[in-house]
C-alpha cells in the first residue's frame, strides 16, 4: 500500500480532514476539531493539493464538480450506491428510494442509507444531496446542521449564477 498523507482545510463550516496516497483521495471528513493540525508540507502529494483547491472553490462558489482522483474502498452494493450519489447534481436532491431505484433494489431505501452513512469522500461524493423521500433532511455523518449549510449554499451559488447570467 502507498503511503497515506493527511491535510486539513478549514471550511466555513468546520475543519475537514483530507487523507489520500500519491494515487487519489481515501476521504474527506468533517472533524470536530476547531483547529488545522495538519498543514501542506513540501512532500505532500499533489493530489491533496488539489483537493485542497477543489475544496476551497467549491466553498467560494466557483466549483460544482469535482475532478481530483479518488479512491473508495467498501463492498460492491456501497459502491453503486456512492457512484448512484455523483449523479445527483450541484443544488438538487435526491431521496434515498431514488438511490435505490438507481442503484436497481427499489426495496433497498435503508440499504442506501447505510452505505450512504459510509461514504467518506464528504462534498466529492455528494451524499448530503440525499435526503428523505418526504423532502426532509435525514441523517448525514457530517452533521444536520452541516447538511442543510451545504444545500443552501449550492442552491444560493446556483442562483447567484442564473443571475449573472440572465
Amino acid at each position: 500500500m502507498s503511503n497515506l498523507y493527511q491535510v486539513d482545510y478549514q471550511s466555513p463550516i468546520g475543519v475537514m480532514e483530507v487523507v489520500g496516497t500519491e494515487e487519489g483521495i481515501l476521504s474527506v471528513l468533517f472533524t470536530e476539531r476547531d483547529e488545522i493540525l495538519e498543514q501542506p508540507q513540501s512532500d505532500t502529494p499533489q493530489v491533496l493539493n488539489d483537493c485542497l483547491r477543489e475544496l476551497d472553490e467549491y466553498f467560494k462558489g466557483e466549483r460544482m464538480d469535482f475532478t481530483v482522483p479518488y479512491i473508495s474502498e467498501g463492498t460492491e452494493f456501497q459502491g453503486k450506491v456512492w457512484s448512484a450519489l455523483t449523479t445527483v447534481g450541484y443544488a438538487e436532491t435526491a431521496s434515498y428510494r431514488d438511490i435505490a431505484v438507481k442503484v436497481g433494489s427499489e426495496k433497498a431505501v435503508r440499504a442506501v442509507g447505510n452505505a450512504n452513512s459510509k461514504n467518506k469522500l464528504t462534498i466529492i461524493v455528494p451524499c448530503h444531496r440525499v435526503i428523505g423521500t418526504n423532502g426532509k433532511l435525514t441523517g448525514y455523518a457530517g452533521t444536520l446542521t452541516r447538511k442543510e449549510w451545504l444545500l443552501k449554499h449550492e442552491q444560493a451559488m446556483k442562483n447567484k449564477l442564473m443571475s449573472v447570467e440572465k
